[in-house]
């Protein structure tokens, strides 16, 4: 346009004017926000298990807890049945179908079994018994709960045994018997003998393992060493006075 420029002097007042601040304010970068940490459901299913002082409290703990990823797809959370402070609890697998719906444990096919064996021994859920599992709630297909499905309601269990200070514990199958005993032997191997178990907190009971009722009902030939099992658990109970 036939105009000098002196492209110094403009350099020289654009520098000027960015160190007095007339020019246009920078954005500030983004503050990144901390990641917060994982939780350790097994740590908090211990400190609050610790918590609980009554059956009742740590029936609502359970029922409220979100730490174990089966609770999503369960219908129910399944804590216990029974007679509070019973000398006989009976500690199973984990909810099933019927279970989940009505929210009780053992109260399907091997449930009602379950109750026949008991009453055969002069014991019953409404009067000398107390029942419950080592997981609460149903898994997918009624497979079996695996390690880190147990291990987050490990602490709950071992809370409800030393609440309720069984004289005896009886596991009902495979998978609480090895899960509280912490070994890999099978049922056939540990099934016929007392073992001694002993809680997180220093609570200790003999335990007997028994077949399962749902495996009885499906190989009906061996109830009579369920029947020898439930004899040797009866023999003890009058030994401990229970």
């Amino acid at each position: 346009m036939g105009v000098d420029v002196d492209h110094a002097r403009v350099d020289a007042l654009l520098k000027a004017a960015e160190s007095t601040g007339s020019a246009a304010p920078q954005q500030s970068a983004p503050v990144r926000q901390r990641r917060r940490k994982p939780t350790n459901w097994v740590d908090e299913a211990r400190s609050q298990a610790a918590g609980c002082d009554t059956l009742d409290a740590l029936k609502a703990v359970i029922e409220s807890f979100e730490g174990s990823p089966l609770k999503a797809a369960a219908h129910s959370t399944v804590v216990y049945d029974g007679t509070e402070g019973a000398s006989l609890m009976v500690i199973g697998e984990g909810p099933g179908a019927e279970e989940d719906r009505r929210g009780l444990p053992f109260v399907g096919k091997a449930g009602q079994l379950l109750d026949r064996m008991l009453a055969a021994i002069e014991r019953t859920r409404q009067a000398n018994a107390f029942i419950t599992n080592v997981n609460y709630w149903r898994p997918p297909g009624n497979r079996n709960p695996d390690q880190e499905e147990l291990d987050v309601c490990r602490p709950f269990v071992d809370r409800m045994i030393e609440l309720n200070q069984p004289k005896l514990i009886v596991a009902a199958g495979g998978v609480p018997a090895k899960a509280l005993l912490d070994t890999q032997d099978g049922i056939m191997r540990l099934r016929g003998s007392e073992h001694v178990f002993t809680t997180a907190g220093g609570y200790s009971v003999p335990l007997i393992p028994l077949l399962h009722p749902a495996y009885l009902l499906r190989r009906p030939q061996e109830k009579s060493r369920a029947w020898r099992d439930l004899q040797l658990v009866e023999q003890r109970l009058g030994e401990l006075g229970g």
